[in-house]
């Protein structure tokens, strides 16, 4: 007896799971509601001011050509090293 009532009770949770899959696929949302989210999420983004962005692509470069010219000056370091022993 105890068997046939475990048998109900997982035909239901079968049926129970396939209800909730179709119920996901109807529930799919259209593309317009995507994009609008989408504007939604980017009206909330802080956008850089024109002058931070000037400050920063700035200290960009003056970083870029710092580490150039670091690595310059060990190659050359490096190589003056070789040249002795040579």
């Amino acid at each position: 007896m105890t068997k046939k009532v475990e048998e109900k009770d997982v035909k239901k949770e079968k049926k129970v799971k396939r209800t909730n899959k179709k119920e996901k696929k109807e529930k799919k949302t259209p593309k317009e509601s995507f994009f609008a989210g989408v504007k939604t999420e980017l009206s909330k983004v802080k956008w850089p001011t024109k002058k931070d962005v000037l400050k920063y692509t700035i200290a960009t470069l003056v970083f870029i050509i710092f580490l150039v010219l670091f690595f310059v000056l060990i190659s050359l370091i490096m190589s003056g090293i070789k040249g002795v022993f040579n």
